[in-house]
């Protein structure tokens, strides 16, 4: 099976590679090799660089086991959970059913 480029818009690789980042500096913060979060993760050294640049390719499963071995699995649950466009989406739609 050919593996594939992911093709992303700008914003949402910078975004990716933001999270990458963040991840790397938390490995570093608590002084963890590759090898190490790796081999926690069940994942290969070249898996978690991936991670750690913001690949696109890995899985977001293969991200949420990076953050529960350095202890940020609760960073996931945080993702959407604030939606000001959604919730005033919602309210408008409940304005317009009882107007109608």
């Amino acid at each position: 099976m050919k593996n594939r480029k992911q093709i992303l818009l700008p914003t949402a690789q910078r975004g990716l590679s933001e999270m990458g980042e963040n991840i790397k500096l938390a490995r570093k913060r608590r002084r963890l090799s590759l090898e190490q979060v790796a081999e926690r993760a069940h994942i290969s050294r070249m898996t978690l660089w991936n991670v750690e640049n913001g690949s696109a390719s890995v899985a977001i499963g293969t991200y949420f086991r990076v953050l529960f071995v350095l202890g940020l699995e609760k960073d996931m649950l945080k993702i959407a959970s604030e939606d000001p466009l959604g919730r005033k989406l919602q309210d408008a739609e409940l304005i317009n059913r009882r107007i109608s």
